[in-house]
């Protein structure tokens, strides 16, 4: 029984001692840091985080009697060096990994950090690709590279700058933010043209020849994405080869200002060979704990604590520590203790030297990590707040320029507010997009000392001119061709691209180079397909600017309007004896003689009462009715209109008549002037519907546009080569192995024409389009050249080549093509008729009302009254009634006026 009580009492206190020891806060809580101790991030983020850590440690209000203990290991820029590192760290029973610095070394490490349950927090780690899902333990208190690419596509876009190379260092950091860039220069219209990715250990020689090589590329805007390089090394060999001039112009990345950033006071004239060169920084607001910490930065220096000067790195650095530190102390506060456990997939592990079965995972990795989400405190670097993919929330950057060894800062960006000259803490946040006009920097001086912003491209130099493919032409040979296989190109279309060119603010060495055999006329669609595969750089000559070549090209705008015609054999109409009834069709003609017929009736009824000239006998009025209906044709009427009712409808009439007689004598000249086909072809549709043969000319578009388009069978599709095998073809016709047509671009034809009076242009012109000069994709020549255009054509230089080649006998087009007449149809003037009609009505109508309540009153004015004996049956009564309303109606108005002025009421008429 005593046995029994002693074991109870044994086991009560070792189940009370077991529960103290792990209710009890820790005393000491360990962080690891891993990173590059000698290197330009390196030497500022050691002595921050050590004074952080003294910092938290002697702050009563954080972890509570817990000490925080840091232990740091040497990554040596190494991923493999690192890795081992993260392990002996790890061994120490850590609970959180600050660092590293590089993005490579963050992507292994984060694996090791994933496996094992750790957070691992890196103050300077910028890829973009770190925030995948794949690395749920990663967390970045410095700003993404996707912010800062966002920021650098910007900026380029500000500038109006459509291509840029970017140099860069081929590794995860440099790849990934460089692809970044791209993305968001896409969204911009504008992209990346060449990327030049370098070594991570590149040597001088290795970027010599690279930047050497960009020089005879086109754009001079070129992004620089490597790692700190504090020797400058590719801005001098930039300048070494003249590369630091007026026409360049040189961004980089946060890179470059980390580096300026950490340089002493001695090593400021370094900065030299930056001048002009535009980088960002990370932005990081100004405040009063931030200027304290400068000056204590100032007094680590003095003491030797601290041997670089202070870089955003170092606040960064600094704001990580606090950052884990109080999510430590949230998690104590309610986990309370911190435990270890060993992964049962190490246990299986064959023991061996490495002892990787020690490696324990942190339990509360999963909690902290959720504290770490809930961080919202204010650091040296502003806001600390972590959105859904781990990152800072806000994000921002100062636009800075070098300048006679001289930083400046001519503006900032923000993800919320784009470019201002204000900090990002003093705008307005809540835009979800900013326009471009509120968008605002400073002046920058350039490379060269050059305040106008750079053209940022070049099109070539001497050394390298422009390949010109023009199509060796073998018939048409005016508009371009080869003379005499001289080599010398000649035609409308040279002369336009140089006159064009000299408008060009800039030299563009060229050279041309005839494409074709000289025996047939080339394929276009070959000749811009050579332009889109970099065979030539650019195509001048008669290329028609059709769908499918501005997939694979970019054509300047059009000197040339042009389309698809139809050009067949034509005749000149023979003389007509009743040509002159061809205006109208029967229909109208119909209504128009109808209209004479009603309108003096009307004109009768309405001027019968009030004008002696409609009054006599029968036969006299209705001469009279009919001479001053047809009269008004020639406004000759010897009977003038008295009552106001007949005035309104003659207005109408006479309105109707000036636009009949002017419609029918414009379509008469019309007809009396133009030619009648004589073929039974009137427009595509009409010949589609046919089966004649048709003719196009061999390397045009047309071919492939009548097969494709309109879906006409290759077998009904004749080549010709020559305005002389049109003439022949056309005059064969199909029952002679010739064609009933001919399909062209309007600018052949029109030249063809110009030789010939038998045939014509049959409709209309079935397809639009234009001439222009092919370029490759995205070359800016394009647009300049385009502008040059334009200015031709407004000056009139371009009519005056046009004239130059094409004008010594007259401009062909310029003759009257042959156009069938077209009748005027009622249809057409149905509104005109309806309109004078409803007048006419209406004036009938109210002359009708105004009668009927006349005679009414008439009638009760009589003074016998009817009598019973004289009654008649009602068809009497109503006959005599009318009768009596026509007899009253014919009657002069002023003597029924009379007849109602008489003293007594009751007058008999007889």
């Amino acid at each position: 029984m005593r046995y029994t009580v002693v074991l109870g009492v044994h086991t009560l206190i070792w189940v009370l001692l077991t529960g103290a020891f792990y209710c009890e806060k820790p005393s000491v809580v360990n962080i690891g840091a891993i990173f590059t101790f000698d290197s330009v991030i390196g030497r500022v983020a050691k002595p921050a985080m050590q004074a952080a850590v003294s910092d938290v440690n002697a702050d009563s209000g954080i972890l509570k009697g817990t000490e925080l203990k840091l232990f740091m290991e040497d990554a040596n820029c190494s991923a493999f060096l690192a890795s081992v590192e993260a392990f002996q760290v790890l061994d120490k029973d850590i609970v959180a990994i600050i660092g590293p610095q590089s993005s490579a070394i963050a992507h292994m490490i984060s694996e090791i950090a994933n496996g094992l349950q750790v957070p691992l927090i890196s103050y300077a780690a910028t890829d973009p690709t770190l925030s995948a899902l794949q690395f749920p333990y990663f967390f970045r208190t410095t700003r993404s590279d996707g912010y800062q690419m966002a920021a650098m596509a910007g900026l380029i876009d500000y500038y109006e700058w459509k291509q840029v190379i970017a140099v860069f260092v081929d590794d995860q950091y440099g790849r990934n933010g460089i692809s970044a860039l791209g993305d968001e220069l896409q969204g911009k219209m504008s992209k990346i043209a060449y990327k030049l990715a370098l070594p991570v250990e590149f040597n001088q020689s290795y970027l010599t020849d690279l930047l050497n090589k960009s020089k005879l590329l086109g754009p001079r805007v070129y992004v620089v994405h490597i790692n700190p390089d504090p020797g400058l090394r590719i801005f001098h060999v930039a300048k070494g080869l003249q590369m630091m001039t007026t026409d360049y112009v040189w961004f980089a990345t946060d890179w470059l200002s980390t580096t300026i950033d950490s340089f002493s006071p001695m090593n400021r004239t370094s900065l030299a060979v930056l001048n002009g060169v535009v980088a960002l920084r990370q932005h990081t607001p100004q405040s009063n704990k931030k200027s304290a910490y400068m000056s204590r930065w100032k007094k680590m220096q003095q003491e030797g604590l601290a041997r670089s000067e202070l870089n955003v790195y170092g606040l960064y650095a600094y704001d990580t520590v606090w950052t884990v530190a109080k999510a430590i102390e949230r998690f104590i506060d309610e986990h309370e203790n911190i435990s270890f456990s060993v992964l049962d997939k190490l246990l299986k592990l064959e023991p061996s030297e490495i002892q990787l079965r020690k490696l324990k995972i942190f339990d509360g990795g999963s909690l902290l990590r959720e504290k770490l989400l809930e961080t919202n405190m204010s650091g040296l670097t502003g806001q600390v707040q972590f959105n859904q993919d781990r990152n800072i929330v806000s994000g921002g950057y100062d636009v800075i320029n070098i300048e006679k060894m001289a930083i400046h800062t001519v503006g900032f960006w923000s993800n919320y507010s784009g470019f201002s000259v204000s900090p990002p803490e003093t705008v307005k946040r809540g835009r979800v997009s900013y326009p471009p006009l509120d968008q605002k920097l400073g002046n920058v001086t350039w490379p060269g000392g050059n305040t106008v912003t750079p053209r940022g491209w070049v099109i070539t130099d001497d050394e390298q001119p422009l390949r010109i493919g023009v199509p060796k032409r073998v018939s048409f040979v005016e508009y371009a061709t080869e003379k005499n296989n001289s080599h010398k190109l000649e035609g409308y279309c040279i002369d336009v691209f140089l006159a064009a060119r000299k408008l060009v603010p800039y030299d563009v060495p060229y050279i041309f180079v005839p494409f074709g055999d000289g025996q047939s006329n080339p394929s276009y669609d070959q000749l811009v397909k050579m332009v889109a595969q970099n065979v030539f750089d650019a195509a001048v000559g008669d290329i028609a600017i059709v769908k499918n070549r501005t997939m694979i090209v970019d054509f300047s705008q059009p000197y040339a309007t042009t389309g698809l015609v139809i050009v067949a054999p034509v005749e000149n109409s023979k003389s007509n004896a009743w040509v002159f009834l061809q205006p109208f069709t029967w229909e109208l003609w119909s209504v128009t003689a109808a209209s004479f017929v009603i309108f003096a009736v009307v004109m009768w009824t309405l001027e019968h009462r009030v004008n002696d000239d409609f009054r006599g006998p029968p036969k006299k009025q209705l001469a009279t009715m009919f001479l001053f209906s047809f009269s008004t044709l020639f406004k000759k009427n010897q009977e003038d209109t008295v009552s106001p009712l007949g005035r309104i409808v003659m207005v109408m009439w006479l309105f109707l008549l000036m636009v009949i007689t002017s419609s029918y004598t414009a379509n008469l000249t019309s007809i009396l002037t133009v030619q009648q086909l004589s073929s039974p072809i009137t427009g595509i549709d009409s010949l589609i519907a046919s089966n004649l043969p048709i003719g196009y000319q061999v390397g045009s578009f047309a071919y492939n546009y009548l097969t494709e388009t309109l879906y006409i069978p290759s077998s009904r599709l004749v080549p010709l080569g020559s305005p002389a095998e049109y003439e022949r073809a056309l005059r064969q016709g199909p029952d002679n192995g010739g064609v009933g047509a001919v399909i062209d671009e309007l600018l052949y034809i029109e030249l063809f024409l110009s030789r010939l009076t038998d045939f014509g242009i049959i409709g209309q012109t079935f397809t639009r389009s234009g001439w222009g000069f092919a370029f490759q994709k995205d070359s800016p020549l394009a647009v300049d050249m385009s502008t040059a255009i334009l200015k031709l054509s407004e000056n009139g230089e371009l009519q005056k080549i046009r004239e130059k080649w094409f004008c010594k006998m007259g401009c062909p087009g310029d003759k009257d093509q042959d156009v069938e007449p077209n009748q005027l149809h009622l249809i057409s003037f149905w509104g005109l008729y309806l309109l004078c009609g409803a007048f006419s009505v209406a004036a009938f109508v109210v002359f009708l009302m105004r009668m009927i309540y006349q005679f009414v009153q008439y009638k009760r004015r009589q003074v016998n009254p009817p009598s019973p004996l004289s009654r008649s049956s009602s068809n009497t009564q109503c006959s005599q009634v009318i009768s009596n309303f026509v007899d009253f109606v014919d009657e002069k108005e002023e003597a029924i006026k009379r007849m109602f002025q008489r003293d007594n009421p009751q007058v008999q008429v007889s």
